[in-house]
């Protein structure tokens, strides 16, 4: 009897020991998804990625910023008729009721990436894009309309929402297979097809603010795009994901839109604004929008739209290794610095295009900071600056918006961000 409760005992002890493991290391287990997280990823030659916490460490700030989002975003939203759960990320503590397309893509991507480490991410995924496509666009319905709850006149869409939530649909074919319940590889060729057809210039091939646009419009037409909405990392993959050349178009025409405005409105800091318009009907150059274009007196200013830029544009150096991407956003980061004087407690919420602040005195928030870290990663000089970045925004918590990006940055910082349609089995 002796013998037997010392072996009851140390079943009892391997058997608590087994379910620690589970419940504080569920990285260890891939529940079968093809690219669990961590990855890894070996990103461009001559970038860099924060080297003073140790990859492990870096891993373990993402899963913690990863939980912290989940749990303060990621909102149950009832079930399909045929009894399947529906998610959607929530607007945050300003309006805890309301969803974006925007952050409705920006939880697909996330939570495809942590596949592996969050063993419900395939439930929690199809629930984001069922709720998607629970509220399409009153224009092209293969598009998310761009608010939940819905305006009284009608629904349409915005380009960022629509193109992170084909991405995200890319990434779960290749995370997932899509022989399941779900064809994730159709969802992605559907909705891909409308952001090209609904949402992109058919001259210009650049971005339109959403399906609502009028390509020929006075106001807001086909030149007229939103910095923000220039993903050359994204136009790439639907570019290989489908085997469409006209993605290539709209990467060069969109860099081309960028290179005009670092050398012709700020060629001593590289910023964007958050909208531009054409010089004239005739004459397609493009420069800032004036105040008030489409939202807010700062349109034409580095604000909080662009602020995105650094991330969307240094991303697409790191995956791909593009020169002109990767001058862009070197061009940025390098300015950032030196505004800032190398503290990333400097850095401002908003700039003219020149560099001066829109307020000297505003606060510190990650929202303009984690963008900016991944082009540092860009420049080999940066290291310092980098590292400062990082220690300022991996456990530093505000709202949906600044959170959602934090997280989606944290993950190219830490080598966790991936293309799905380059990435291997053997990474």
């Amino acid at each position: 009897m002796k013998r037997f409760s010392t072996f009851a005992l140390l079943g009892g002890v391997i058997a608590v020991i087994l379910i620690t493991i589970w419940w504080v290391f569920p990285v260890l287990t891939n529940n079968g998804s093809h690219y669990p997280f961590p990855q890894h990823v070996t990103y461009a030659p001559n970038t860099i990625r924060p080297d003073h916490r140790g990859q492990a460490r870096l891993d373990r700030d993402v899963r913690a910023f990863y939980e912290h989002w989940k749990a303060n975003y990621l909102v149950a939203a009832g079930t399909t008729p045929q009894g399947h759960p529906l998610y959607r990320v929530s607007f945050g503590s300003t309006d805890s009721g309301r969803t974006v397309s925007e952050g409705q893509g920006f939880g697909m991507v996330i939570v495809a990436l942590m596949a592996g480490y969050d063993r419900d991410a395939q439930a929690l995924f199809d629930g984001l894009w069922e709720f998607s496509r629970a509220y399409p666009s009153s224009v092209d319905n293969r598009l998310m309309g761009w608010q939940v709850p819905l305006e009284p006149d009608g629904n349409d869409s915005a380009f960022d929402g629509d193109a992170d939530i084909a991405y995200g649909l890319i990434l779960a074919d290749k995370q997932w297979g899509s022989d399941g319940r779900i064809n994730y590889q159709a969802a992605a060729e559907s909705v891909i097809a409308g952001v090209l057809e609904s949402t992109i210039g058919p001259d210009s091939r650049l971005p339109l603010l959403g399906d609502w646009v009028d390509p020929a419009g006075e106001t807001h037409n086909q030149y007229t795009p939103r910095s923000s909405d220039f993903m050359p990392a994204h136009f790439r993959a639907y570019g290989r994901f489908t085997g469409d050349p006209v993605w290539a178009e709209v990467v060069n025409n969109s860099q081309a839109v960028i290179t005009s405005l670092q050398t012709n409105h700020s060629p001593d800091t590289g910023l964007l604004p958050d909208f531009i318009v054409p010089v004239s009907a005739s004459d397609h150059t493009p420069r800032p929008a004036p105040p008030e274009f489409l939202e807010v007196a700062n349109d034409g200013d580095y604000y909080y739209n662009a602020l995105r830029d650094p991330w969307r544009i240094g991303t697409d150096a790191l995956l791909n290794g593009d020169p002109v991407s990767l001058a862009q956003a070197q061009k940025i980061s390098l300015w950032a610095e030196t505004a800032a004087r190398g503290d990333p407690a400097n850095i401002k919420r908003g700039y003219h295009l020149d560099g001066e602040p829109i307020s000297p005195g505003s606060h510190f928030t990650t929202a303009f900071t984690a963008p900016l870290g991944v082009a540092a990663m860009t420049v080999p000089s940066q290291q310092a600056w980098l590292n400062a970045i990082y220690d300022a925004v991996y456990d530093t918590h505000e709202d949906y918006y600044e959170d959602s990006l934090t997280l989606l940055c944290l993950l190219v910082m830490t080598g966790n961000y991936w293309d799905a349609t380059t990435i291997t089995q053997d990474e």
